[in-house]
């Protein structure tokens, strides 16, 4: 199974997580394509038709981003409005989305016990991603269960971010 992943970091060069993930994933440029948004369309002017082809060209998508705000990255949601169009992505001759796998592998800056309903966000990162889900939803597509990495703003040691890049990883494998 052909792997897209969608990475949308506006600062990836000062990431350690997102940066760490990204060299681990151009290890394996044979079954995973690495597609940088922020470094493709500096200018915010995406290239639709050439967005479609790449998304139909694979099977398991994966979008990596930091959550923002409790949601995508700006140029993300510019992307998806873009991209996801009626007549292709959904609408009643869209369908070149049906049967693909949509993940999410984000970066989350606070701690994992924030995200329970007792938190101090007072929401589950499965209720933050809502919108995303029933948008893979609409479009006739599956929504993955997300891998996260909580505390990304805190320091986590080289060795922590390198076990989850390495758990990224497993998690790609395990959702071909």
């Amino acid at each position: 199974m052909k792997t897209l992943v969608i990475l949308a970091h506006p600062h990836i060069e000062t990431s350690r997580v997102n940066r760490r993930w990204q060299q681990e994933l151009l290890q394996h440029t044979e079954e995973i394509t690495v597609h940088e948004i922020y470094k493709e369309y500096p200018d915010w002017s995406i290239d639709v038709q050439r967005e479609q082809h790449l998304l139909e060209a694979h099977d398991l998508i994966i979008f990596q981003f930091p959550l923002y705000w409790y949601s995508y990255p700006p140029l993300l949601k510019k992307w998806l409005d873009d991209v996801f169009t009626h007549g292709w992505a959904y609408g009643s001759n869209g369908n070149k989305l049906n049967g693909k796998k949509l993940g999410i592998a984000m970066t989350i800056g606070d701690k994992k016990e924030n995200y329970l309903p007792a938190g101090s966000v007072s929401f589950t990162v499965d209720e933050v991603i809502a919108p995303f889900k029933a948008s893979a939803v609409h479009v006739g597509a599956t929504a993955l269960p997300y891998f996260a990495v909580f505390g990304a703003s805190f320091q986590a040691s080289d060795e922590e971010i390198n076990q989850s890049a390495a758990d990224y990883l497993q998690y790609i494998i395990e959702n071909r």
